[in-house]
């Protein structure tokens, strides 16, 4: 008989879009099939994401985060690992910084959220990027795609394809700024690959899909983490990940309309690990 465990908890300190298939929508999901409990914690709530979907409504999160912190402190509640995504300017640092301050014995996971295909988002200014940079040398590892791994290592980001060894170079040279890191969104000729620095190097390769779809990045980071927590290799992790980005945006019809994010719903289940019996 195989009994259940109290499952692992991660504070997955996002945004909140109500529609268009991204952040804390797509993360809460895949977390929770893959056995860990995650606790959200919206650094802003937006209507849709802001990925052509016009002007969203937004609700910021600075304060409401702060006090909620406080709440899941005085409860006395431990995370196993708090993972940071988009922060929408540097108050919004400011709460994943106290995080770590509060659990310093979570893994820290950050996706520095600030481009993406050459260019910094509008939003994000130098004073950002630096601030953003210094949460990720607090962090055990960080998740950038190739324009925001640029950025952290102050490039003006290129789009150009990579060899191999060029994108497992770039990785590495990230272990100045944290233990560990995932570059994703490299482009390799016919692939798309991500590349991990630190104890585990690798480079996996997917054949390029060329379709894009905004939250593949938090969808890739949510099953890379949940992989990570069930007890897998980095390396094990980014493939797994980078196999259910690629199954997903392949399930998602050609008519589809690409700003409202992939179809990864109906995939869930093969996120789920295996069931204990009675």
């Amino acid at each position: 008989m195989i009994y259940p465990v109290e499952p692992k908890k991660v504070l997955c300190i996002h945004d909140l879009s109500g529609m268009g298939r991204c952040s804390l929508a797509v993360i809460l999901p895949v977390l929770s099939v893959m056995g860990v409990q995650p606790v959200a914690l919206p650094t802003v709530v937006l209507s849709t994401h802001t990925g052509g979907l016009g002007d969203p409504a937004r609700l910021d999160g600075s304060t409401y985060g702060a006090q909620a912190l406080e709440h899941y402190r005085a409860l006395g509640v431990e995370f196993d690992c708090i993972y940071t995504g988009y922060l929408g300017g540097e108050a919004q640092v400011a709460l994943a910084e106290k995080a770590f301050a509060l659990w310093p014995a979570a893994k820290k996971v950050v996706d520095p959220v600030m481009g993406d295909n050459g260019r910094a988002y509008s939003t994000v200014t130098p004073a950002l990027i630096d601030r953003i940079r210094a949460l990720c040398q607090a962090a055990d590892l960080i998740l950038p795609n190739y324009t925001e791994a640029q950025l952290l290592l102050q490039r003006t980001p290129q789009t150009e394809p990579l060899t191999d060894e060029a994108a497992q170079a770039l990785a590495d040279e990230l272990t100045a700024i944290a233990p560990g890191a995932v570059v994703t969104g490299l482009p390799l000729g016919q692939y798309i690959g991500c590349a991990g620095s630190g104890n585990d190097r690798f480079l996996v390769k997917k054949l390029h899909i060329r379709r894009s779809f905004p939250g593949t990045g938090d969808l890739y980071g949510a099953v890379l983490i949940g992989s990570l927590l069930q007890g897998n290799a980095l390396s094990a992790a980014a493939d797994n990940a980078a196999e259910f980005v690629a199954l997903a945006i392949q399930n998602t019809p050609p008519e589809q309309d690409t700003r409202f994010g992939v179809w990864f719903e109906p995939l869930l289940p093969r996120l789920c690990p295996v069931a204990w019996n009675d």
